[in-house]
C-alpha cells in the first residue's frame, strides 16, 4: 500500500526544507562543539547577518578588549534557530554558551523545563522599561533573560526623492485610511504608467512569513487599536470576532486591489526595488535603517500607519533577549559577557551603529544616528502605545501557523475569499 499516495508537490516540498533546516541545524552544532584545539570562544548565537551581524561583532570585540576574554558569533535563519536552541537545550549539553532570541514566550517555556539560569541577580532590573522585563518574568517574579536591544515597527519606509519626483504626498499624523488607499490607487496608476519595472505600491517580505506579521500587525493596531492586539495576546478575543474580521476584511481589500507585491525570499530583497520607486513603501522595523542597500539616510524616512482617525495608537515592539543555558561548560565567563551586554556601554555601541534602539535606560539620546532618533521620538509620543510584537508574545505552534496563513491570505486568492475558515484556523491554535 503507498502511504504516501495523496501528498501534494506543495507537501513533498514543505517536508524537503524542513528536513534540510533540521540537517543545517545540527551541521552547525557539530561545527560548534569540536572547535580547533586550544581555549575555546564563547560562543554566542542569534538570527544576525550581515550588518546587524557585522555591529554585534564590534561589540563583542570590545567585550575582549575588556576582559581578554575571546568571543565569537554563530548567526542562524529562523527556522534553524527554532530547531537549534530548544533542541540543544533538551540534550542537556549545550554547546553554545549564549542565545539570543526574540520570542519571550518561548524563553520562558525553556526556563519552566529547567534549561536556563535565571538572571534576577545579574542585573539590575530597574534599568529596563516594565514592557521589556515582564514578559520574560515568570508567576514568581524571576527574570530568565535580558533585554539586550530593541526594534520598533513603526510604519511604512520610502525614498523621499521618489515620492518628490512622483508628486506623492507623504501621509501626516491626520491623514486617514480612507485617504490612505486613495494615495495607493493614484501611486499604483503613475508607477503602472511612469516607472519601468514598477512593481506595486508596497513591498511585501518574506517567505517566512514574519515580516508579513509585521505589516498585519500594523493593521490590527491602525485599524483596531493597540487594545486590540493586546487582548489577541492575551486570548481575551477570539480571532473570528467581527472587530477582527474587520481588520481582515480591509487588509484583503487592499490584497485584492494589487497594492502589495508578492513576498520575497529574504526580507532584505525588496530593498534595492525600493531604492529604484519599483515598490513605494515598506512597512519595517527600524532594523530597516542598517542595512547597506539604504545608500542614503538621508533621502529615507518613514510615516506610521493610517488609521481610520489618522495616525496609529500602536506600534508593535520586538526585543532581542539574551539567555544563558544551564549546560554552558564556560559558565564564569558568559555570565561576564551577560552582564556586559544588559549595560549601557554595549548597547551605546549598538544603537550608535544604527537600526537599533537600547533597552536599559542609560544609554542617552545622543548615541542614536538620526533617523534613530525620528523612530525614538514618534515611540516617545505620548499618544503612542509599545505594544509587543504579537506572534513572538504567543509563540509556539500559533506563531508558526500565523506565519503560513498569511503566506496564504497574500498569495491564494481562495484564501482571502473565506476569511472565516482563515481566522478559524488561528483560533485554533490561538491562547
Amino acid at each position: 500500500m503507498n502511504r504516501n499516495k495523496g501528498l501534494t508537490t506543495n507537501q513533498w516540498i514543505a517536508i524537503a526544507v524542513a528536513i534540510i533546516i533540521v540537517i543545517a541545524a545540527v551541521f552547525g552544532a557539530w561545527y560548534l562543539y569540536f572547535q580547533p584545539t586550544g581555549p575555546k570562544k564563547l560562543t554566542v548565537i542569534s538570527l544576525w547577518s550581515g550588518t546587524e551581524e557585522d555591529n554585534f561583532l564590534q561589540v563583542l570585540g570590545n567585550f575582549t578588549e575588556n576582559t581578554g576574554i575571546e568571543s565569537r558569533h554563530i548567526g542562524y535563519s529562523t527556522q534553524e534557530l527554532k530547531i537549534t536552541i530548544p533542541t540543544q537545550l533538551a540534550a542537556n549539553a549545550s554547546i553554545f554558551d549564549l542565545a539570543i532570541a526574540p520570542w519571550p514566550a518561548d524563553i520562558l517555556n525553556w526556563a519552566n523545563k529547567g534549561y536556563l539560569v535565571e538572571v534576577t541577580d545579574l542585573i539590575d532590573a530597574s534599568k529596563y522599561p516594565a514592557g521589556f522585563i515582564n514578559p520574560v518574568k515568570d508567576s514568581t517574579g524571576k527574570i530568565w533573560a535580558v533585554p539586550f536591544k530593541a526594534s520598533a515597527k513603526p510604519g511604512f519606509w520610502y525614498r523621499k526623492s521618489i515620492w518628490q519626483t512622483n508628486g506623492w504626498t507623504v501621509p501626516t499624523a491626520t491623514t486617514n485610511y480612507t485617504q490612505f488607499k486613495a494615495l495607493l490607487a493614484t501611486i499604483k496608476a503613475d508607477g503602472e504608467a511612469n516607472i519601468t519595472g514598477f512593481k506595486a505600491p508596497i513591498a511585501s517580505g518574506d517567505t517566512v512569513g514574519w515580516p508579513l506579521s509585521d505589516t498585519t500587525e500594523a493593521f490590527i493596531m491602525g485599524l483596531g487599536g493597540y487594545q486590540l492586539q493586546e487582548e489577541l495576546i492575551a486570548g481575551s478575543i477570539n480571532w473570528t470576532d467581527p472587530e477582527v474580521k474587520n481588520v481582515f476584511s480591509n487588509l484583503t481589500e487592499l490584497l485584492n486591489s494589487g497594492y502589495f507585491g508578492t513576498p520575497a525570499e529574504a526580507w532584505t530583497d525588496p530593498i534595492p526595488d525600493l531604492w529604484d520607486g519599483k515598490y513605494a513603501m515598506y512597512f519595517q522595523g527600524s532594523f530597516i535603517t542598517a542595512q547597506p542597500t539604504v545608500l542614503n539616510q538621508s533621502d529615507f524616512a518613514f510615516f506610521p500607519f493610517p488609521g481610520w482617525n489618522g495616525e496609529t495608537n500602536g506600534v508593535a515592539g520586538s526585543v532581542d533577549y539574551v539567555v544563558l543555558p544551564k549546560y554552558t561548560e564556560k559558565m564564569t565567563d558568559a555570565k561576564k559577557l551577560l552582564e556586559y551586554l544588559a549595560g549601557a556601554d554595549a548597547q551605546e555601541i549598538m544603537v550608535g551603529l544604527g537600526g537599533f534602539l537600547a533597552t536599559n535606560v542609560d544609554v542617552p539620546a545622543s548615541a542614536y544616528t538620526t533617523i534613530d532618533l525620528t523612530v525614538l521620538d514618534f515611540i516617545s509620543k505620548s499618544s503612542v502605545h509599545i505594544v509587543g510584537d504579537l506572534d513572538d508574545s504567543i509563540g509556539g505552534t500559533f506563531q508558526t501557523t500565523f506565519w503560513s496563513q498569511l503566506r496564504l491570505l497574500w498569495t491564494d486568492p481562495a484564501t482571502r475569499a473565506d476569511l472565516d475558515a482563515f481566522l478559524e484556523k488561528l483560533q485554533e491554535f490561538a491562547p
